[in-house]
């Protein structure tokens, strides 16, 4: 009886595990096991296992020797980088404001996770729209303070199309790392500022002695859900530019979707998102040897 109370729990896991190993694990094994093998957009080759033929790594060869690769690694870094880093600072300031007590906080942090509960394509529509040559409230503004002659097609230049998408990104990513790091602000211990008020330590350098320092973990785990999002961003640069002008805004997620489903290159795309994946576990990494460094 004993060791039935203690099994029953696992076992209403295990719908749970099901659907995880097949919406999940499944996909993953099947797009590792394409990227050893030479599947391209051909009928006969598709519909016949048969004719699949293992290659090892040459489909991750031809990936690291393609140029187009090293131009998207280099902007999707970029485009990582700097959402991250502004969706970070932003979220934080925001985070450190609505720990606060003020009149109407509640409405303040409901307006503040509106950008973040609109689905992408709508928030990508709406900055499109912001954007738009001809009548886009952000091109429109822009020409009124004398920035440019007139409504000039941001979206048209590799470097502001960029710039226009990391906007978009961060105007609706940002409430949701100061979602996060709010929460683990308000589960702080109230104490351990107030004896440091005690000892003259000034707003400043709590923050910096105190704050961050707790506030750790949150911050991991905020850095790397984002930074896994925006690694493989694809939908807003699909809506927003398609990736142009000139492939200015292609990042790897567009490249691999773009082999895979434009060119017919499967096995090319799928080896291109193993590497993706790679990448990101980098980052993973890095943050976490940042964060722990002195926690051995």
């Amino acid at each position: 009886m004993k060791m039935i109370k203690k099994i029953r729990p696992y076992v209403y896991l295990v719908p749970a595990f099901l659907v995880i190993l097949c919406v999940t694990l499944a996909p993953i094994l099947y797009s590792i096991f394409i990227s050893f093998i030479d599947l391209t957009k051909n009928v006969h080759k598709l519909d016949n296992p048969n004719l699949w033929s293992f290659i090892g790594f040459t489909n991750y060869i031809n990936v690291l020797k393609d140029s187009v690769f090293w131009s998207s690694l280099v902007r999707t870094i970029i485009f990582t980088v700097v959402t991250v880093g502004f969706e970070f600072i932003l979220g934080l300031a925001i985070a450190l404001i609505l720990n606060e007590k003020f009149r109407a906080r509640g409405l303040v942090r409901g307006l503040m996770l509106i950008p973040w509960a609109l689905p992408t394509i709508v928030n990508a529509v709406l900055w499109k729209w912001f954007y738009d040559a001809d009548h886009g409230t952000i091109t429109g503004l822009l020409a009124r303070l004398g920035f440019t002659d007139g409504y000039s097609n941001i979206l048209s230049h590799t470097t502001s199309a960029l710039i226009a998408i990391m906007t978009a990104d961060i105007w609706k990513n940002t409430a949701f790392v100061a979602l996060i790091l709010l929460a683990a602000l308000q589960s702080l211990p109230k104490d351990i500022y107030e004896a440091a008020k005690v000892d003259g330590v000034k707003p400043f350098q709590r923050l910096f002695s105190i704050t961050i320092p707790l506030l750790a973990p949150a911050i991991l785990v905020a850095l790397i859900i984002r930074t896994m999002e925006a690694f493989k961003a694809f939908d807003i640069i699909y809506i927003m530019t398609g990736g142009g002008p000139g492939g200015g805004t292609q990042l790897l997620s567009f490249l691999a979707y773009q082999q895979s489903m434009v060119f017919g290159n499967f096995s090319y795309g799928a080896a291109l998102a193993q590497i993706m994946s790679i990448f990101t576990m980098i980052f993973a990494v890095i943050y976490i040897r940042i964060f722990y460094k002195d926690r051995g």
